[in-house]
């Protein structure tokens, strides 16, 4: 499911936003929910192309059996719900970007820019982070960083720009099976040729990828090499071959149109070591009564912060999205009571909701 209202052009005048939410993992996504039962209209901001975060990231297939009320479900299906979940509160979405900077103004509002100059001024901030920013493993040769976005790529975006091309796909993990799968099999994105390069024959990958790709081995429709990428060659400013020490302890160069590059991600605190606020092994700390950070109008939920007693459970960032955004609400809303209402009987939250009032006298 694609996230709703994505964000428009950067580089303009800052957006004026009642909350920023960093991070559109599970916790962020339920924190769009619950501001906006108190009808706070929330901007989302993540790194990643897409909602989801480590869920969609890391394990968007495999089964999460800790969900409350929800026996089984996999990350992709618990980040769908989420979105479907959050659509009558309108978020807006802005996805691909990194937060640089975060800054309180002399009015009490926080000065939000991203890596592509998307500005904001908000009056509270929720940093839902997970873990930090994903960064890609990066290929450790020397000098091969130059080709990065035109024939290095660490993540497909477009699968069409491939076609026709002879391709290596190095890891040994699902997404490097997958893809190279992918770009076998007969259809508008097929490659002119496939070599998957692993560092030795075993693969942290489903069973069944694996298996089909030793079957295409087999039938000499791709080709997979045990060995380790040592260095490139170029051809007139262009990578024309990587060579690769394989096991047999022979380097052998293996020509090539693009590389991609699969080794899994790191995640990072990045930039939020730098904002100012109080850090416990690279966790932020907040307290319980709001999960308000060590500057007020900052908020932290889920795996980023660190309290007494923490366990690192999705149930446990939704628990904290409620407090934190009950919590923010005097900062948007300074002279307004806020109380507690309850989505089964308030006709105020079905208004919010966009759904009927039921009549129990019936």
């Amino acid at each position: 499911m694609n996230p709703p209202n994505p964000a428009g052009a950067a580089g303009a005048a800052p957006i004026e936003a009642d909350a920023v939410i960093i991070g559109a993992g599970p916790v962020g996504l339920f924190q769009v929910f619950e501001l906006g039962l108190l009808e706070i209209k929330a901007h989302v901001i993540d790194s990643l192309a897409y909602p989801g975060g480590q869920c969609i990231e890391l394990y968007p297939d495999k089964p999460i059996y800790d969900i409350p009320a929800v026996p089984v479900c996999t990350g992709g299906e618990l980040t769908d719900n989420l979105l479907r979940q959050i659509e009558p509160f309108g978020a807006t979405f802005h996805l691909g970007q990194e937060v640089v900077e975060l800054r309180r103004q002399d009015d009490g509002r926080f000065f939000v820019r991203t890596a592509r100059d998307t500005r904001f001024l908000t009056k509270t901030v929720f940093i839902a982070a997970g873990v930090g920013a994903f960064q890609p493993r990066t290929l450790k040769v020397d000098g091969i960083e130059k080709f990065e976005g035109t024939q290095l790529f660490y993540r497909v975006r477009d699968p069409a720009q491939f076609a026709g091309k002879d391709l290596v796909i190095m890891g040994g993990g699902d997404s490097a099976l997958d893809w190279a799968l992918n770009f076998v099999q007969e259809g508008p994105n097929q490659a002119g040729s496939v070599i998957l390069v692993h560092r030795r024959d075993g693969f942290r990958a489903a069973p069944a990828s694996v298996a089909k790709m030793r079957e295409l081995c087999e039938a000499m429709q791709m080709q997979f090499i045990v060995g380790q990428a040592t260095g490139f060659e170029e051809s007139g400013g262009r990578l024309s071959g990587l060579k690769i020490a394989g096991g047999d302890g022979v380097t052998r160069l293996v020509p090539l149109d693009a590389l991609l590059v699969f080794f899994g991600l790191s995640p990072k605190l990045g930039p939020i070591a730098e904002w100012g606020l109080a850090i416990e092994r690279k966790q932020l700390v907040v307290d319980t009564e709001k999960f308000q950070t060590s500057v007020p109008g900052i908020f932290a939920v889920g795996d980023i912060n660190t309290y007494p007693g923490k366990k690192k459970l999705i149930l446990s960032g939704f628990h904290e999205a409620a407090l934190a955004a009950f919590g923010a609400a005097p900062y948007v809303f300074p002279e307004k009571r806020i109380l507690l209402q309850y989505t089964t009987t308030s006709p105020k939250l079905h208004k919010v909701l966009g759904v009927e009032t039921p009549n129990f006298d019936d």
